[in-house]
């Protein structure tokens, strides 16, 4: 198996996502944009494509960020998904695989930073590759967008701050808003970009300190990651078998 991922920025980093392909041995390969790495030009030898998080969102210009090129990632997801590849985002990823089907990403409607409960939806239930996640799991949450939805979009899950916390485009693809990948070790990378604003944050009711964050222990939610991401292989193996 071929994991790619698109990383966006060094903070952004791909955590369990990459323990997972690891501990597989699976074979991963990425597409640092932050270091102008160019995006595969074929699918061909990729299975699962992952897109990951940034500071961008799908309307952030060439001007505004001289790496980011949102169009061409739409249209790699495209490929992808034409192609039948397994095809994962999580936050900014999230809200490309939704442009990528003509659904534009919208606010949230509350700034969420830190671990808050999700909550499965009746599909979500219903859903063989996240049902094992349980009707509520804490995750990690950085974002203020969500991912658009089309006319097939299922929501699978909802916090508090946010309606769409995973979106299932089809049996293949899906989006996560929320951060099932956080380790420790990205969650220090990711409170080193947002201290000043973390440690002074009065008015977002869902942003955390970053000693309550650092606290939290992602095992379990990194180990559910792993029997979603093991359910979305065996799925890809059936279809191209």
């Amino acid at each position: 198996m071929n994991i790619h991922f698109i990383q966006h920025e060094s903070f952004e980093a791909p955590g369990a996502y990459l323990n997972w392909a690891n501990e597989r041995n699976y074979t991963s390969t990425f597409s640092k944009v932050y270091e102008n790495n160019p995006l595969p030009e074929s699918v061909d030898s990729i299975d699962v494509l992952i897109i990951l998080g940034g500071p961008q969102d799908p309307s952030t210009t060439k001007n505004e960020c001289p790496h980011f090129d949102a169009q061409a990632e739409i249209i790699l997801i495209q490929k992808a998904v034409n192609s039948e590849k397994a095809v994962v985002g999580t936050c900014l990823g999230a809200q490309l695989i939704g442009e990528s089907f003509g659904a534009t990403f919208r606010n949230s409607p509350e700034k969420e930073i830190g671990v808050f409960p999700i909550q499965l939806t009746e599909n979500g239930i219903k859903d063989d590759k996240i049902n094992h996640f349980g009707e509520i799991i804490s995750v990690g949450h950085w974002h203020n967008d969500m991912p658009g939805l089309n006319e097939n979009a299922q929501v699978l899950a909802a916090s508090k701050g946010c309606p769409r916390q995973i979106v299932k485009y089809s049996d293949l693809v899906y989006g996560f808003q929320c951060h099932l990948e956080f380790t420790p070790e990205v969650i220090d990378l990711m409170i080193e970009t947002d201290r000043e604003f973390l440690i002074n944050n009065t008015e977002h009711q869902f942003v955390q300190k970053p000693d309550q964050i650092r606290s939290f222990d992602f095992k379990e939610m990194n180990e559910k990651l792993y029997t979603f991401m093991d359910k979305l292989v065996e799925a890809y193996q059936t279809t191209h078998h």
